[in-house]
């Protein structure tokens, strides 16, 4: 997954990544052939790296685990200001 993730970051990485800001402005882009423009996303398609079954699954079980997680945090939270709430009320009546 690390190598995975390595061919990644270098396919996105500009190609004058040590360039700077303050070159030369660019030319004014002409227009492609659709032939040309269709070779390019094949190009494109190819360097998209799909993730493994199993690392499917365990994305989605840890995200199953982090929404349960949450949802107990909410439901203590909620009933702990519930409570408190209940108590002011029940104070501001007794008198």
């Amino acid at each position: 997954m690390k190598a995975r993730a390595g061919k990644t970051a270098a396919a996105m990485a500009p190609a004058g990544a040590g360039a700077t800001a303050a070159a030369a402005p660019a030319a004014p882009k002409k227009r492609t052939s659709p032939v040309q423009f269709f070779r390019e996303v094949r190009a494109e398609a190819r360097k998209i790296t799909w993730t493994t079954r199993k690392e499917t699954w365990i994305t989605s079980v840890m995200v199953f685990i982090m929404v349960v997680m949450a949802s107990l945090f909410f439901l203590a939270v909620d009933g702990g200001l519930g409570l408190a709430i209940n108590q002011l009320l029940k104070l501001a009546t007794a008198r």
